[in-house]
């Protein structure tokens, strides 16, 4: 019986610590029409000689050297280079289920083309796990249970960016990594949903997500909140906002804020609410502030909520609701 090729894209920089367990969860795949396109990008540790010397003794393992810099450009160099009917993402620090490759391809299969295969993810690190991560391991694997992951896409990155599988075909149609914007992997996510590209409930633990210190996630830039919110503006004016209905932003902390520079600057106008009575009434970049009491004066409204305090989101949700607005359609929670 004929197996398509899947075509896994890595970069990688400095990560010799990890690597070698990375290399052999993907070499005892219970799928075996595989290629690794791993891409180094400019590691000055042994990272490159432990990978080479893999490559050596395995054919499907393809070592290439980055001819730019940065994540984007390695995933570029390795797309390019790669000919599988599928395409997987997996990162250098992390560790794959035996059978991840077999029931993500097996889930495209089933529903073909327009389809993006996930797994649940399992958060793992030598040191104590972080809350916050054990509480996006949460979010994110009861989102990928029911497949509803782009309800809550201006959350927080609903797929995970190296837990997903698509077709050549969709990936190519998405734009495959010619988009010159980070966070990478959430853009790829906002496109995905953009392109329509269906989710694949899955109630399997496919992929081991390491956790450190130090991870690229951690500590560059380019991951930075504010790049988020640019993200998360950016796309819901373009896929999900309707100029026909007043919009509403709840919340003036930081990210509030920064979401109310973001609309200011491309004159999207908006009433700005929030629960705090030392800011209610008060100007901010020349805005005022108004009470959640607004909320009843206006039709149909759709509303950016800024607040991070998981108390307050329930209790925000519940006024909502209770004007008749639905989530992922008239309210959208930003973090």
């Amino acid at each position: 019986m004929h197996q398509p090729l899947i075509s896994i894209l890595t970069p990688f920089r400095n990560s010799s610590y990890f690597i070698t367990p990375y290399l052999e969860s993907i070499i005892k795949q219970t799928y075996p029409n595989w290629e690794l396109i791993i891409v180094d990008d400019h590691s000055t540790d042994d990272s490159h000689n432990i990978v080479a010397s893999y490559a050596q003794g395995e054919d499907r393992i393809k070592l290439l050297k980055n001819q730019g810099k940065g994540i984007i450009d390695a995933l570029k160099l390795a797309l390019n280079n790669s000919s599988g009917q599928y395409i997987t993402r997996m990162d250098s620090d992390d560790l794959m289920a035996p059978k991840k490759l077999e029931l993500m391809i097996h889930d495209l299969k089933t529903h073909g083309k327009g389809h993006v295969a996930l797994g649940l993810v399992n958060y793992f690190c030598e040191e104590e796990l972080g809350e916050g991560y054990q509480n996006y391991e949460e979010w994110l694997n009861r989102l990928t249970k029911s497949g509803s992951n782009y309800t809550e896409i201006y959350k927080e990155c609903v797929i995970p960016s190296p837990c997903w599988m698509v077709s050549r075909d969709d990936l190519l149609a998405c734009g495959g990594f010619n988009n010159d914007i980070y966070p990478e992997d959430y853009d790829l996510a906002f496109r995905f949903y953009k392109q329509g590209l269906k989710c694949i409930p899955s109630n399997h633990i496919l992929h081991y997500w390491r956790d450190y210190s130090y991870r690229t996630s951690r500590t560059d830039d380019h991951y930075a909140t504010n790049h988020f919110l640019k993200l998360k503006i950016h796309y819901f004016l373009e896929l999900d906002r309707d100029a026909d209905r007043p919009l509403v932003l709840w919340g003036a902390g930081f990210k509030g804020k920064f979401c109310a520079k973001l609309l200011k600057k491309n004159k999207v106008p908006f009433i700005w609410i929030c629960n705090n009575p030392k800011k209610i009434g008060k100007h901010i970049y020349k805005l005022k502030l108004h009470a959640i009491s607004a909320l009843s004066h206006l039709q149909q409204p759709q509303v950016i909520i800024a607040v991070s305090n998981k108390k307050s989101q329930k209790r925000i949700t519940s006024i909502l609701e209770n004007h008749q607005l639905t989530k992922a359609k008239d309210y959208f929670f930003f973090c």
